[in-house]
């Protein structure tokens, strides 16, 4: 049988929705079981019959720190389950801690371990309690940047495609240093030591989305240079923060005002890491609208 132990951390809305891509997928889902029936219940979904197909050979169960106290005793039961030959994988979705915050603020939810306490009280009693299976998932997935159909994407790859997942989602960031760097950026490059498009008056309307821009951006072998050291650099990162157990990576590129120079250097090197199957990957330009107002 192959089992899915779906865990999260509080993120009801996010943990419902990846329940319902996997049901989609041809799963059959259950979410919240009592833990001491999980074993049984696998034991049944590896023999049970029904008229459309020959078993439930894809099952995936929900657990969140709902469980109380007894979260501790999955262990116990993933060991049983070994035991018995019976596979199974852990998906844990994360997020931040400002990003729980402002989920649990929007759907107006006290958390379960806040003891009529704040919020953040919770949240962090809940990371201490579920750090344990985190340690030992086969997929984490951080959705602090992800919205609903890109976490259907990344999923998708693990449980549909099944594609290899390194557990890292890369996202690339274009921005203007007028208008400040991005807050959540993990590393900063700055490529305004490139020509500006902004002084040809026929590419100043336009943006590093176009191919003229990118032409005139890329038409010195100091771009060329910069863009193979920083892929070089990004490459050779990648794996090392994986190693380390970074989840997510903001990188960002900054140019003066976030129109040309960075969003022809953010693109470039999405293109560039899209090759290397494994990593989640997305890029954003911040402040290209700014530009059209």
């Amino acid at each position: 049988m192959d089992e899915i132990c779906h865990c999260d951390r509080n993120v009801w809305s996010r943990k419902e929705y990846g329940a319902k891509i996997l049901e989609d997928a041809g799963y059959f889902c259950a979410d919240n079981i009592p833990l001491p029936l999980v074993e049984k219940f696998a034991e049944l979904s590896g023999v049970q019959e029904d008229e459309y197909t020959n078993s439930y050979s894809k099952v995936a169960l929900g657990v969140d720190i709902r469980a109380g106290a007894e979260i501790r005793k999955i262990k116990t039961v993933l060991e049983q389950l070994a035991e018995k030959g019976i596979s199974y994988e852990i998906l844990y979705l994360d997020a931040s801690d400002p990003v729980l915050l402002k989920r649990y603020k929007e759907t107006r939810r006290s958390h379960p371990l806040a003891r009529n306490g704040r919020i953040e009280d919770g949240i962090m009693r809940e990371r201490e309690a579920l750090q344990f299976l985190k340690e030992q998932a086969d997929f984490i997935i951080d959705t602090s940047k992800l919205l609903t159909r890109e976490l259907r994407e990344e999923i998708g790859k693990i449980f549909v495609s099944c594609q290899e997942y390194k557990n890292i989602f890369v996202t690339i960031v274009s921005f203007g240093f007028k208008y400040g760097i991005p807050v959540d950026s993990d590393l900063v490059f700055d490529v305004r030591c490139l020509p500006n498009p902004y002084y040809v008056e026929e590419l100043r309307p336009k943006t590093g989305l176009d191919e003229e821009v990118r032409e005139y951006v890329m038409r010195t072998s100091t771009a060329h240079q910069f863009l193979e050291k920083l892929e070089d650099m990004i490459e050779f990162l990648l794996p090392n923060y994986v190693a380390e157990g970074k989840n997510q990576l903001v990188i960002s590129i900054g140019c003066t005002g976030g129109q040309h120079r960075s969003v022809t250097f953010a693109e470039l090197l999405y293109r560039h890491l899209r090759k290397n199957a494994g990593y989640g990957l997305k890029v954003e330009h911040r402040d290209i609208s700014v530009h059209k107002k």
